[in-house]
C-alpha cells in the first residue's frame, strides 16, 4: 500500500519528536510535539529526501519562507503543493 504525503510527514515528525505518529495530529505545531529549531531542520531534511523535493526554507528566518511550518497541516499541505508542482 502506498504511504500518502500526509502519513509520511507525520511518520518523519513523530520520528524526530521520538513519539510515535499516532500522538500526532494535523492541528499539532512543531513546538506542541517538541520539535526545535535543529529538529526542524532534520525534519526538513528528511522530508526532501523522503519526497526528492527541494524545500524552500530559510531555517535563519522562517517567517520569510514559503514553506509554512505552523502546523504538521500547513506542512502537509505545502509538502504536497511541492510534489504535485515536481510532477507537471
Amino acid at each position: 500500500m502506498n504511504k500518502t504525503v500526509k502519513d509520511t510527514v507525520i511518520e518523519i515528525i513523530a520520528e524526530q519528536a521520538v513519539l510515535e505518529p499516532s500522538d500526532v495530529t494535523v492541528a499539532s505545531t512543531l513546538e506542541d510535539v517538541g520539535i526545535d529549531s535543529m529538529g526542524l531542520v532534520e525534519c526538513i531534511f528528511a522530508i526532501e529526501e523522503a519526497f526528492d523535493i527541494q524545500v524552500p526554507f530559510n531555517a535563519n528566518a522562517p517567517s520569510e519562507s514559503d514553506f509554512d511550518i505552523s502546523s504538521v497541516a500547513s506542512i502537509i499541505s505545502a509538502v504536497e503543493k511541492l510534489v504535485s508542482e515536481q510532477t507537471k
